[in-house]
């Protein structure tokens, strides 16, 4: 599956959010529901204050939903050092941030870097960052990835003044260009989130949270198409 070939607007559960001890299935459900691919966050607790998974997850994963698009977003210091592990591991596409000790000097040769391992390459930047600092590597990426709540957890409140940056960055994008929104995305946020010119929304509590996941997700679609 290659979803940038699909200019549709996608849904991306977040496996942040997911039941661990029942991680497979959370994740066959979650897609079954509607969900158009898989949304997965490697923390490594220094560039954000949490510690999440890493490569041997989405290594396992990966032969059991051998066909599904996944979209890993590295919130670690040294993206481009680990990068070749994910990618072995079976990511699709490995996001990083420019605010990364080992990148931040220089995203293009980063994104330039991580290309070379046959991926997807996405850029992110958190909220008190500014948008000039992904400008370099547009032209080496397949996405930028805004972060509408500070990185790190699940379940935090939504921060509209991020999608600012979704109107700034969106005339810069080729066709082939996504961009991503992820943090405190439900059925009340998505819509605002679309009008301001997002592609892709990340979802973590508002699909693995809900009682009903396939109703979730419809709502989610639902409120996509009422701003688009």
């Amino acid at each position: 599956m290659n979803p940038f070939a699909d200019p549709r607007p996608m849904i991306l559960p977040s496996i942040l959010s997911a039941d661990f001890s029942r991680l497979a299935e959370d994740c066959r459900d979650v897609l079954n529901a509607g969900g158009d691919f898989l949304h997965i966050d490697v923390m490594d607790g220094h560039l954000v204050p949490n510690i999440s998974f890493a490569a041997p997850v989405f290594k396992w994963l990966r032969p059991i939903f051998p066909d599904v698009f996944l979209d890993v977003h590295l919130m670690i210091d040294e993206p481009v050092r680990y990068a070749p592990e994910m990618v072995k591991a079976g990511a699709n596409n490995i996001t990083f941030h420019v605010e990364a000790p080992e990148v931040r000097s220089d995203v293009a040769a980063a994104a330039r870097e991580i290309g070379k391992l046959g991926c997807h390459v996405g850029i992110t930047l958190k909220p008190g960052t500014k948008i000039e600092t992904v400008l370099p590597a547009l032209p080496y990426v397949d996405l930028v990835l805004i972060m509408s709540v500070e990185p790190g957890f699940g379940g935090q409140k939504f921060m509209a003044d991020q999608l600012d940056k979704a109107r700034l960055i969106k005339p810069m994008l080729k066709p082939n260009q996504r961009l991503e929104i992820d943090g405190g995305i439900d059925e009340h946020t998505i819509g605002e989130a679309r009008r301001a010119g997002i592609d892709w929304f990340v979802a973590g509590n508002a699909i693995f949270g809900a009682t009903d996941r396939t109703a979730a997700i419809r709502r989610l679609r639902e409120a996509i198409n009422a701003g688009t």
